[in-house]
């Protein structure tokens, strides 16, 4: 279905304003699109309790909607197919990011440490979860649903459920966070049943070659890390074969934690072989390991962050063997509509003029 390998990687980028698309997002995106890439969205909130950092994008109003269809008709004017990342972040959140200022919501109630956020300087503080009970978890299945209704009619090409990096859905799966004793926790069966329950929610809404989910078994980013990581990649690659999506995208465990790069004997290659459909490999490639990776069989497809971000037309340096522009690491979360957004130089400077 993708001709190209090179895949924009899901990337937060701070600047929809008020959880609202904006209008600079239109030439973000269009810029990195291309006749048969995939490009997959930043993590876009499904309900007002699903945000947990200073302006990202949500689809679950009306004006949310309407804001993301000049977007993905820009991407879709290139010849780009483009996936709407859904997420809910649980408790990596706090009460000034929720609804009527109430505690956020997850499988737990254990608190989250702060951290150094984003900048590397300022501390991020999180509010003390509130434990689901399980007759609430069903809402939170149907809040992602809606989003993926919604994420069709803004003209997505499908929807990918964020289930790694330690937000909601790895709350529920890894048992480092996960101390239910309900029909949501305990055995790795019930801790994978909120993430399938998803997955079947939206096959059943809009159809299994829509629906794509991204997961990282072997991070601990969020302190969500697990105890079997590799028993638990497994079995949800197998557990998702029964609904025939379109894609399985995971992170390669080199990145333990997100921008911490390391070496280790750990590999996706027991998932990749075990899940039936495309799979799509993320974490720290370069042109370099990505080729090898797809040569190799270890993926179908490879997803770029860092290098996508700061070189929007990399698939066409990559093909050219072209030297890459560096990466602006201050500006990846700055809320400027264009500093480190839509200024970073095409190879050909009249590429920029008349795109």
């Amino acid at each position: 279905m993708f001709p190209s390998i090179v895949v924009l990687a899901p990337l937060t980028r701070s600047r929809s304003y008020g959880n609202v698309p904006q209008p600079h997002a239109i030439l973000y995106y269009s810029q990195r699109a291309s006749k048969g890439g995939l490009l997959i969205s930043e993590a876009t909130g499904v309900s007002d309790t699903a945000q947990g950092y200073t302006d990202t994008p949500g689809i679950w109003t009306k004006e949310q909607v309407e804001a993301w269809k000049p977007i993905v008709n820009a991407v879709h004017a290139k010849g780009g197919f483009f996936i709407c990342q859904i997420v809910h972040v649980g408790r990596v959140s706090n009460s000034g990011f929720q609804p009527n200022g109430q505690s956020p919501i997850s499988s737990t109630d254990k608190p989250l440490q702060p951290q150094i956020g984003s900048s590397g300087i300022d501390v991020e503080e999180f509010t003390p979860p509130r434990r689901l009970r399980a007759d609430e978890i069903p809402q939170i299945v149907n809040d992602f649903r809606l989003a993926a209704r919604n994420a069709m009619e803004a003209g997505f090409d499908g929807v990918e459920i964020h289930g790694a990096h330690g937000y909601l859905i790895d709350q529920f799966l890894k048992d480092q966070v996960h101390d239910r004793t309900d029909q949501y926790g305990g055995s790795l069966e019930n801790r994978c049943r909120f993430a399938l329950d998803i997955v079947e929610a939206l096959v059943n809404e809009i159809g299994a070659a829509e629906v794509g989910i991204r997961l990282s078994p072997f991070a601990d980013y969020m302190e969500s890390g697990d105890s079997n990581p590799k028993e638990l990649g497994l079995y949800l690659a197998n557990a998702l074969n029964k609904y025939g999506i379109l894609y399985c995208h995971m992170i390669e465990p080199r990145m333990k934690t997100v921008g911490e790069k390391c070496e280790c004997p750990h590999s996706l290659v027991p998932m990749r072989k075990a899940f039936n459909g495309t799979f799509i490999a993320a974490g720290g490639f370069d042109m370099e390991d990505g080729n090898n990776a797809v040569a190799e069989d270890r993926a179908d497809l490879i997803a770029f962050g860092r290098w996508f971000l700061a070189n929007p037309d990399l698939p066409k340096r990559f093909e050219l063997n072209a030297p890459l522009n560096k990466y602006i690491r201050d500006t990846f979360y700055t809320s400027d509509p264009v500093l480190g957004y839509t200024d970073y130089p095409f190879l050909d400077s009249t590429t920029r003029v008349s795109s």
